[in-house]
């Protein structure tokens, strides 16, 4: 598996709330164990007590991409190997798939999951992820997204350095409201300039009275 893939479990984590909306999506063991995906052995040790912990390990992620996402890298490194020290990963070399006409073994790098608890497993795979994908691409690739008021966490993978939001769905909504607003703004002014031009023509008829 690649490293980078586990950058989304941080950001799969983060975004199962919604502050500005006051939404929250992480209120069983149920929604736990789904965060993790094809990962079922690490979903078998989900129990009620993992909630209070998700939730506690998102609030920290959020904390990296807020600071990221406001052009605190220092801040946002700080936080991230504050986790990476709490929860530290077990890389592990992996070759449980075969590949080739010989039928070797696929060797990758594998984060084992060992750790006490699934929320302490989680943690560790999500901030070993961040930290891969920080380092490789940079603190400024960690962004909240753009369209108010969504503020989901996202990776800009894009080549220009140029994503601002989460989704296609609130790229599209922030358009439509910035191409709304021009409208109005255009409208506005063009109902000044009207009031302006009558009021000089007011003006003129008066003198000629």
């Amino acid at each position: 598996m690649e490293l980078a893939h586990y950058s989304d479990y941080a950001v799969r984590l983060v975004n199962t709330e919604e502050p500005a909306r006051n939404k929250d999506a992480l209120t069983s063991a149920d929604d736990v164990r789904a965060l993790f995906g094809p990962s079922v052995q690490m979903a078998r040790r989900v129990t009620d007590t993992d909630v209070t912990r998700f939730r506690n390990v998102r609030g920290r992620l959020r904390a990296v991409f807020e600071a990221a996402d406001s052009g605190d890298h220092v801040l946002a490194v700080d936080l991230l190997n504050s986790l990476l020290m709490e929860f530290p990963v077990s890389p592990q070399v992996s070759g449980h798939e075969l590949v080739g006409p010989d039928g070797r073994p696929d060797w990758h790098i594998h984060l084992a999951d060992h750790p006490s608890n699934a929320s302490a497993g989680y943690a560790a795979i999500a901030s070993f992820g961040l930290a891969f994908h920080l380092t490789e691409h940079g603190p400024d690739r960690l962004g909240l997204c753009q369209a108010p008021p969504c503020r989901n966490a996202y990776l800009d993978t894009s080549t220009n350095r140029s994503r601002r939001y989460c989704s296609d769905r609130c790229a599209t909504r922030a358009n439509v409201a910035a191409y709304r607003a021009r409208k109005r703004l255009e409208a506005e002014e063009s109902a000044r300039s009207g009031r302006t031009a009558e009021s000089a023509q007011d003006s003129r008829a008066l003198s000629e009275l």
